[in-house]
């Protein structure tokens, strides 16, 4: 499955809510601060109203002073509406800054228990998502958001309440007029409820839209070199020029709707006035009407323009609002990590999956039984005492294949029945591992080796549960890791993986990272000599450089030591290893090695491994082949007995990769 199509599919039903209860969501955030915005829309409300006072003193005025040919009130007239303006403008000022502070406060909390989130989120959420589509949620939507509450949310209350003291008002002055003007009421209505409905849609589609064109920005910056050297910029721009194509589409299908409920909430009063002009007018001449309440009525339905005409707009961006809150919590709805132990059992697997295997399982369950009699393991298909046809050796483990529970005391690294499949994968499709059993003990360090895809990476992600088990169980000096939380579990356990990622930060930064808070700069030191990264004392600014984005001024050699620093400056009592020095040249290769053997000495370690000469890093190695762990046993004692460790150890499978 793509990322595009597991995010669709996370999108899906997004619409069941309506514009309402998805802003309702937004409760918990706006509550702290919902004195000042509640304050802050009687402000608005009353300089609204404020407004409409004018009208009446234009009455006053024009029957009154005007009328009797008085200057003096006449100029009293002019100081009254002067007074009135000032008002208005002081009040919607104080509302501005009423909002203002609490606004970008709920902005700020929000944009940080997303990224609070994102970090408890596990790695398969990050695996379906697209980093343009997490980042325009904690950007653009957030944006949208913070301009609902500041404006259309207000404003919403204010000119409804606005619009309904205008109408009585008028109806008051005449009411025969006032009827006219309420007649477009429903059709505009109608047009606001069908407007709603697309517009919605079309919101949603181009803030997803974003996201993609973000998530190809981002990759183009990233993998820029990669573009250069093939050549590829062409290419690269017309894949951004067509998704920006589609964008720009939906942008314009989005003004249309707006043009055309403008069209209607402008076109609709602006005959209604007309029309009550007339009509007002004649009723002026016949006597009926006195000028000072047609110049009242009019004035006032003129205050109203604008209440009206920004139904459309305000309409619009409480759908772009509620769609920015759909996608913010499709985020901040995903499960996170839990410190529990996650339901997995050997009875949990998929039915499907069980009902195929059982007299498989039956016959392994067999084979179990008659391994822990003897002290070695039987594969399916060959006898007992053998593994995977090989004949079997001293250097084995017996319990590593067994699988059996650890004696009182024992201690290590040990995997016991463990299976795994990717929460996304086929229900039908094989695990990725199979009842792995392997036991490495307490300070000793063993080699995971394997043919490209059997798993092994996965492997080393089960300890540091950066994916969950999906049966069986792992163990460290003997306790569950889904017994500890995770927090504690990561700071037992230190990891450095095949493809190094570094931070926007200084080399020293990105090494203490590793490490507890109370590491200085005797450990870093430690740990850049162990890794043999001592060109980070020749760096513009010592290890004080900042490496830049993803660490990419470095070469792939150097950003793999700093990664090897990071694991183990905390001197960590369990190291997990992915293939550490694949960058690594033969003769800085072996000068890691020798410093690195120092550190294992003092931990228990899982390496995985595709050189000789990192695999004699280890104390023992493990063979991994159809997700199952088939042999263990010294370098030299599998080279003797496991034809298919041999073949992996001849070079021809180096070749390969």
């Amino acid at each position: 499955m793509s990322t595009s199509d597991a995010v669709t599919t996370d999108r899906a039903g997004t619409r069941e809510h309506s514009t309402v209860s998805s802003l309702l969501r937004l409760w918990p955030y706006v509550r702290p601060v919902r004195a000042r915005l509640f304050g802050a829309a009687v402000v608005a409300v009353v300089a609204s109203c404020t407004g409409l006072v004018i009208p009446l003193v234009l009455k006053w005025m024009v029957d009154g002073p005007v009328t009797d040919h008085d200057p003096a009130g006449v100029w009293l007239g002019a100081l009254y509406l002067l007074l009135l303006g000032i008002a208005e403008a002081v009040l919607f000022g104080l509302r501005r800054w009423l909002v203002a502070r609490p606004l970008a406060g709920v902005e700020a909390d929000m944009r940080a228990d997303l990224y609070r989130h994102l970090q408890r989120l596990p790695v398969a959420f990050h695996d379906r998502w697209a980093s343009g589509q997490l980042l325009s949620r904690g950007t653009t939507d957030l944006m949208l958001l913070r301009q609902f509450l500041a404006f259309p949310l207000t404003f919403l209350l204010v000119n409804g309440v606005t619009i309904l003291v205008g109408v009585l008002i008028m109806l008051d002055q005449e009411w025969t007029l006032g009827l006219v003007l309420l007649a477009p009421a429903l059709p505009v209505m109608i047009v606001c409820w069908i407007f709603e409905r697309r517009y919605s849609l079309v919101a949603r589609r181009a803030q997803d839209q974003v996201g993609d064109l973000t998530t190809v920005v981002e990759e183009s910056v990233l993998g820029i070199r990669i573009i250069k050297g093939f050549g590829r910029h062409r290419s690269q721009a017309r894949a951004f020029r067509e998704l920006s194509r589609t964008l720009r589409g939906t942008e314009l299908a989005k003004a249309r709707l707006l043009a055309s409920i403008w069209a209607v909430i402008v076109t609709l009063p602006e005959l209604a006035i007309g029309a009550a002009l007339i009509l007002g007018t004649t009723q002026v001449a016949d006597d009926r009407l006195s000028a000072g309440t047609l110049v009242a009525f009019l004035s006032t339905a003129l205050a109203l323009r604008w209440p009206v005409d920004s139904i459309g707009f305000l309409l619009a961006m409480s759908q772009e609002a509620a769609t920015a809150t759909e996608r913010y919590f499709e985020v901040m709805d995903a499960e996170a990590e839990s410190s529990k132990p996650p339901k997995s059992s050997a009875c949990s697997e998929d039915s499907a999956y069980s009902e195929d295997s059982e007299s498989a399982e039956s016959a392994e369950r067999s084979a179990t039984a008659t391994t822990v009699a003897t002290g070695r393991d039987a594969a399916p298909g060959t006898a007992p005492g053998t593994a995977s046809g090989t004949a079997p050796d001293a250097g084995e483990d017996p319990e590593a294949l067994a699988g059996a529970d650890p004696a009182p005391g024992d201690g290590g690294l040990r995997f016991h029945g463990v299976r795994f499949r990717y929460p996304d994968a086929p229900a039908d499709s094989p695990p990725v591992l199979d009842r792995v059993d392997l036991h490495i003990r307490s300070g000793e360090s063993m080699a995971l080796v394997g043919a490209t895809g059997t798993g092994k990476t996965t492997l080393t992600a089960l300890v540091p549960r950066l994916h969950e088990v999906t049966s069986g169980r792992i163990t460290l000096d003997g306790e569950d890791i889904t017994a500890m939380p995770r927090e504690e579990l990561r700071t037992r356990v230190a990891v450095a993986f095949e493809e190094p990622t570094l931070f926007s930060a200084s080399v020293g930064e990105n090494v203490l990272m590793g490490a507890e808070d109370t590491a200085g700069e005797a450990d870093l030191e430690r740990a850049l000599a162990v890794a043999q990264a001592d060109f980070a004392h020749a760096l513009p600014q010592g290890t004080s450089t900042q490496v830049g984005e993803q660490g990419l001024s470095l070469s792939g050699g150097q950003r793999q030591r700093l990664a090897l620093a990071r694991a183990v400056v905390g001197r960590p009592r369990f190291l997990v290893l992915d293939d550490p020095l694949s960058a690594l040249d033969v003769h800085t290769e072996a000068a890691v090695e020798a410093a690195l053997r120092r550190v294992l000495a003092e931990t228990t370690a899982l390496i995985v491994a595709h050189r000789p000469s990192t695999v004699l890093l280890a104390d023992r190695v493990a063979l991994l082949s159809g997700g199952r762990i088939t042999a263990v046993g010294t370098h030299h004692e599998l080279l003797r007995t496991n034809a298919e460790y041999a073949h992996l150890m001849s070079g021809d499978e180096e070749t390969e990769r």
